[in-house]
């Protein structure tokens, strides 16, 4: 089934609102099967909506509109479906139920004529009620072509999709997805690695999207169990975690989880908990950012006791008692301060793992450091690790909050390990 969705209401066009039905919608749909093709806004306007169903109906089976079902005069997507299907519009019983009860209880809201439209549906149509409004919505079809009325606002919509119109359209399939993340590798390259399973693909089909210093892929399937999709995945999965990156690493090594709540943060804390370890930070260019992505969580507070935000020479040296002249000698930027740093919050909080952050978040240079040059160091009680990352052609935002995903994605490798770095 090939799937159009049409928005109506010239708001949307003029940027008043922002079209989240669309994504609601498409997203529903592709849960059951249906294939969203095309998305298009029209304002409230007879002749353009006309011109557009014309289009619809010779390239889509499906064809939905949203908007447009309101008491006013340019709420005209109801009377425009009509004309355009040479059908007059009808009064359902129980949306007119609905509206008598509605007014008999609020005195102080005048009736008038134009509220009856409400009421209304194309002939032919099958209603779907309208749960938390006055709107109805219809459904009918007409020439192999299935259209379907829904009301504008979100609160109208959603609850009429899910209980109304997703169980009349369900088919005897479901797409099924698996997302996996990975941390240490662009967009373009996991592209070039996975080019002819990409250009290949029917179904099960991959999806790459990329994030602030990550990228996901989304693996999809049509299936009529969950147990059927996973035996298709599970292979095209396998297939790509094979592959290695251009520098010899393995995919598997950098793929760090899956869905799309999963995070590194979320995956560091969940681990510290169960391995019933504590950590630390001492941050300078990110400036508690870290910290913060810790305290994020529930629970927090039993694997973290505190840290340090040390942006000045002076403070490093004060707040974590580290030989100033030291500091001096080596400069901000470099793996001894992040080191130092790392190793004596540790010993301060008496924590199982101390990390820390320092470099030159931009946009000018530091120390002869361009901007995005970053050291990053776990410290345990078996020794210390630094690596550096350089972030590179990033606004300032986007250098700290990638830092911040290495100092995660450190501690999670070191996690994964049983904690022996050395």
């Amino acid at each position: 089934m090939k799937a159009e969705i049409i928005a109506v209401g010239t708001e949307i066009l003029t940027g008043q609102i922002v079209n989240t039905n669309a994504q609601f919608l498409s997203e529903k749909l592709a849960e059951i099967g249906v294939d969203v093709y095309f998305q298009t806004a029209v304002g409230d306007n007879e002749a353009r909506l006309l011109s557009l169903l014309e289009i619809a109906q010779n390239r889509s089976s499906l064809v939905i509109l949203t908007g447009g079902l309101g008491p006013t005069e340019d709420d005209l997507t109801k009377q425009t479906l009509a004309q355009f299907l040479r059908r007059d519009l009808t009064f359902d019983p129980q949306a007119q139920a609905k509206l008598d009860d509605f007014f008999a209880h609020r005195p102080d809201y005048a009736r008038t004529p134009n509220n009856e439209r409400q009421a209304q549906i194309v002939q032919g149509s099958t209603p779907l009620p309208n749960e938390t409004g006055l709107a109805v919505g219809g459904m009918i079809e007409v020439a192999g072509v299935t259209y379907v009325v829904l009301p504008g606002p979100p609160s109208e919509l959603k609850p009429m999709v899910l209980n109304e119109l997703l169980p009349r359209l369900t088919t005897g399939s479901k797409l099924y997805s698996r997302v996996l993340r990975f941390f240490g590798i662009g967009e373009s390259q996991l592209v070039t690695i996975l080019s002819d399973l990409i250009d290949q693909q029917t179904d099960p089909t991959l999806a790459p999207y990329a994030k602030t210093g990550e990228v996901t892929l989304r693996l999809s399937t049509k299936a009529k169990s969950q147990e059927e999709a996973d035996r298709v995945l599970d292979i095209l999965e396998q297939k790509i975690l094979e592959r290695e990156t251009f520098e010899g690493v393995s995919l598997r090594e950098i793929c760090y989880g899956y869905g799309e709540e999963t995070s590194l943060a979320s995956l560091v804390v969940e681990e510290l908990k169960k391995q019933g370890k504590t950590i630390t930070a001492a941050e300078s260019l990110t400036a508690g950012l870290f910290q913060a992505r810790v305290a994020d969580f529930s629970g927090a507070s039993s694997i973290f006791k505190g840290g340090f935000v040390t942006y000045s020479l002076e403070e490093k040296a004060k707040m974590l008692d580290i030989p100033q002249a030291e500091l001096e000698k080596h400069g901000v930027v470099s793996a001894f301060t992040a080191e130092k740093m790392a190793e004596q919050a540790r010993i301060k909080t008496q924590s199982d793992f101390g990390i820390s952050l320092t470099g030159v978040a931009g946009p000018d240079s530091l120390e002869g450091h361009p901007a995005g040059t970053v050291f990053i160091a776990l410290a345990q009680a078996s020794g210390a690790e630094v690596i550096q990352a350089n972030i590179a052609g990033r606004s300032r935002a986007d250098v700290r909050e990638i830092a911040v995903l290495h100092a995660f994605n450190l501690v999670r490798k070191a996690l994964l390990s049983d904690g022996d770095l050395l």
